[in-house]
């Protein structure tokens, strides 16, 4: 039975806690080792090991579900996360860091699958759209606050790191205390990428190219920054602000993608991508109030390609094959989050911290190119068929149901030729 409003709140408390935990991390790791002297290209090195944690936590975290049920994974990763925070307590090393942004990164893509399908199985059919919403969007807002905290606090003491185990302990409590109903053990969720290539290409190619963007931008910005000499404070600042081109951006192009082809607004989302890297790439140390707003322009924009390509998706899509459908594209986003920024990483000691800038540029364009080549290669879909346009995040993928419908197979969903 669909759970009362107030007890689903408790999943939606727990991950915005979190969420104010990794803001934190966010902005002191970049930060931390820029300041004690390690070249930008160890902070992406570490970015990349968050990446691989999260392709592994994507793929791994649906069976220990079946295994163990929601409950005890939530209370096991949300452990997993004060776990890795206290690697990086023992000292200023590398690898350490490595290993523990990936056990941090396992934890938390972990976390979205647990609490997502905990979230699609309490709330009821006319409601569910808007909790997912406020899922979003207060976890978004959460990251940019625990972002904003670290302006208040020295990065040369513990401070920042007891304030990260604080945050992720909390979370334990309300999912612990819920009386929320958890989900019964689910089936097994079926990866499917040629079904998905066949549904929609657009969707499958938008999250291989938005993974990379949104872990680009999110993930090098206090980078860069960092290494252009911007001071603590103008870091955490920017980082708290890059959150709102979530609401500035991506709210009026997803209303937009309602309207018209949703095809013509991806591609206008990734041509603004595109510019924005462009011309981050010509400037030379601007002003705050002018990173700022690039920033958060492209932050927005690339916010937008991965709502609007995931609705795309499902425009396409029957209803029975919407958990292959959604799985395979959160396997694909966080491929792409740990590829891209595994490039940049390399390209950063010959390039320099700008090196993201140019892969986003190249990424963004070549995704506008695509998405042009298929409007000229298939219908788009009649207005009466495309569902309703949900605000979601890039950086907290939307996860699949793990119960899927019982006729679903890998080979049912390889049929869904009709719908190409």
């Amino acid at each position: 039975m669909p759970s009362p409003p107030l007890a689903v709140a408790s999943i939606i408390l727990s991950m915005a806690s979190l969420a104010v935990g990794n803001g934190i991390l966010f902005a002191y790791v970049p930060l931390k080792l820029a300041f004690t002297g390690f070249e930008p290209w160890v902070a992406g090195a570490v970015l990349t090991g968050l990446s691989a944690g999260g392709l592994a936590g994507c793929l791994l975290v649906g069976h220990m579900v079946r295994r163990v049920g929601h409950a005890r994974v939530f209370a096991t990763l949300a452990a997993a996360v004060v776990l890795s925070v206290l690697l990086i307590a023992v000292g200023t090393e590398p690898l350490l860091w490595v290993l523990s942004r990936m056990l941090y990164g396992f934890a938390v893509a972990g976390l979205f699958v647990v609490s997502q399908s905990w979230l699609n199985d309490a709330t009821a059919n006319e409601w569910r759209g808007k909790v997912i919403a406020l899922f979003y969007m207060s976890y978004v807002l959460s990251l940019g606050a625990g972002s904003f905290i670290l302006r208040f606090v020295s990065i040369e003491g513990p401070t920042a790191l007891l304030l990260a185990i604080f945050f992720a302990t909390l979370a334990i409590l309300p999912v612990s205390l819920t009386r929320l109903t958890a989900p019964g053990p689910p089936e097994a969720v079926h990866i499917a990428p040629r079904a998905v290539w066949r549904i929609s290409p657009v969707g499958l190619v938008g999250l291989l190219a938005v993974g990379g963007l949104t872990m680009l931008l999110q993930g090098f910005a206090p980078i860069y920054a960092a290494a252009e000499g911007y001071p603590q404070k103008d870091i955490a600042l920017l980082m708290f602000l890059m959150q709102f081109g979530m609401l500035a951006v991506q709210m009026p192009l997803g209303a937009l993608s309602d309207r018209v082809d949703r095809r013509l607004v991806l591609i206008g989302a990734a041509v603004l991508v595109a510019v924005c890297a462009a011309i981050a790439t010509q400037a030379g140390h601007p002003h705050l109030l002018w990173l700022v707003l690039l920033f958060a322009v492209w932050s927005g924009a690339t916010e937008s390609i991965y709502a609007i390509a995931n609705a795309h998706a499902n425009d396409r899509a029957d209803p029975q094959y919407y958990v292959s459908l959604s799985s395979t594209l959160m396997v694909a986003w966080s491929l792409s989050g740990l590829v891209l920024p595994g490039i940049a990483t390399a390209l950063t000691p010959i390039v320099g911290p700008r090196a993201f800038m140019v892969i986003a540029l190249v990424v963004a364009a070549a995704y506008a190119l695509f998405v042009a080549y298929r409007v000229t290669r298939r219908e788009p879909v009649p207005d009466a068929e495309q569902e309703p346009y949900q605000p979601v995040s890039a950086q907290a993928p939307y996860t699949a149901e793990l119960a899927p419908l019982p006729e679903e197979t890998p080979e049912a969903a390889s049929d869904a030729e009709g719908k190409a």
